[in-house]
């Protein structure tokens, strides 16, 4: 009898934990949920209302849920907060690309470098390493970057693995999607000819598509029976479908010819990765419809494929009609600083609302992110500046991630405190 007693008090207790846990989760998602009206605010939507002044956009469970202009603003709002712009810019979160932003700490320490490794190949998938916690994300939410799509670095192989897209949240479930794109390197090698990695790259994507052929055709119980294919092939196979858009890094003009080739040749999503030379081919690069990654900043010749770099490239592009993205140099430690990349290509000729393009929509089109304009239904990431963004004195006021306030103090700000703080101890040291 006490036996059973026990087993009804511990029944009678576990019921009472599992109530309290589904109350205390009710609660922290009551709390995620708030919705927040942000009022007369410059709005760069980056879509069909363009720009709006005294604008209010609503935000609600981590989605826009309206865009009011001046003109249609309702007199009262039905949400837990209103936040006054008080005319101040409000923008799409920027959106950062090809770099290595919570793979790589410190470069000079081997053992915090997670972007290649010797064996990567095709299917190397580097968001299993990616850190949220990692100190460059806060200071990298410092330039208004809120999301970004991370590249590795791979290894031997043809391929350098996959990219994957991360929200700057800082939290542990911020990678959004994984395996987003395929990243193949062209162009001129230390040792041996750049043909030799355009002619496997042909051919890997030519027995693909004849396997696939082969199998559409053949319809024995033997082909039925056959195996599954390797993980390799389907990755091959999701390019071929258009699943995949496929990054090449290359810069000579002849590399992105045949490289455009190749998409006519196999219908596959291409993105340009680089590109020194996309300027000697415009009229190609258009009429393919393929969208060129750059820096806007680059000015001296890397090497004999770049000899046609110049910060008026970016410019060039735009206005041939090519869609653009803007990438910055180097891994991660400076992709605050995108802002500023942008200002200089808009000083060099780049219309100003083509740079917001650059840093937002087009990468959201390209990478299928349901992010880069303020409209009802896409993820709030929004930022509120002080000033005009691609103003070297402007900064963040307010920024939101997935419809949540984040904060931008990064380690920096930390230590600037800890020791501007006063202290009997030397200069340098802290108590």
């Amino acid at each position: 009898m006490k036996y059973m007693q026990f087993n009804k008090v511990n029944i009678t207790l576990h019921s009472f934990l599992k109530a309290s846990v589904a109350i205390l989760s009710l609660l922290v998602c009551t709390v995620q949920a708030k919705s927040t009206a942000i009022t007369n605010a410059t709005v760069y939507t980056l879509a069909s209302q363009g720009i709006l002044e005294q604008a209010t956009v609503i935000i609600d469970k981590g989605k826009i849920t309206q865009v009011y202009a001046s003109e249609n603003t309702p007199e009262n709002f039905d949400t837990d907060e209103i936040i006054d712009a008080k005319g101040r810019i409000l923008t799409p979160g920027f959106i950062g690309s090809m770099n290595a932003l919570g793979l790589v700490e410190v470069g000079a320490v081997a053992r915090s470098r997670d972007s290649k490794d010797k064996k990567a190949d095709i299917t190397f998938d580097a968001s299993l390493a990616f850190n949220p916690k990692s100190t460059l994300i806060a200071y990298t939410r410092k330039g208004g970057i809120t999301s970004n799509i991370v590249a590795p670095h791979g290894g031997e192989d043809l391929f350098a693995g996959q990219s994957f897209a991360v929200d700057l949240s800082g939290e542990f479930n911020s990678v959004i999607t994984k395996q987003n794109a395929v990243i193949v390197h062209l162009g001129a090698e230390k040792e041996g000819s750049r043909a030799q990695k355009l002619q496997a790259l042909d051919y890997k994507l030519e027995d693909a598509q004849k396997a696939l052929a082969l199998k559409k055709t053949t319809k024995t119980k033997k082909d039925k029976d056959s195996k599954e294919p390797k993980r390799d092939e389907l990755i091959i196979n999701a390019l071929l479908a258009g699943e995949k858009p496929l990054l090449a890094y290359a810069n000579r003009a002849t590399d992105l010819l045949a490289l455009i080739a190749l998409k006519q040749k196999y219908g596959i999503d291409l993105v340009l990765v680089g590109a020194s030379d996309a300027v000697l081919i415009t009229d190609e690069i258009v009429a393919a419809n393929v969208p060129v990654i750059l820096s806007s900043i680059d000015n001296l010749p890397s090497s004999f494929d770049s000899l046609h770099v110049s910060l008026g490239n970016m410019a060039v592009l735009i206005k041939a009609g090519v869609k653009v993205i803007l990438a910055p140099k180097g891994e991660s430690h400076n992709l605050n600083q995108l802002r500023f990349d942008a200002g200089i290509a808009i000083a060099n000729g780049v219309p100003r609302e083509d740079a917001f393009l650059a840093l937002t929509a087009n990468v959201a089109d390209v990478f299928k992110l349901n992010s880069g304009r303020v409209a009802v239904g896409k993820n709030a990431d929004l930022v509120l500046w002080s000033a005009d963004p691609f103003e070297l004195s402007s900064k963040v006021d307010s920024m939101w991630i997935n419809g949540k306030p984040v904060s931008t103090r990064s380690r920096q700000d930390n230590l600037r405190d800890r020791y501007l703080k006063k202290s009997t101890m030397p200069k340098a040291y802290s108590k």
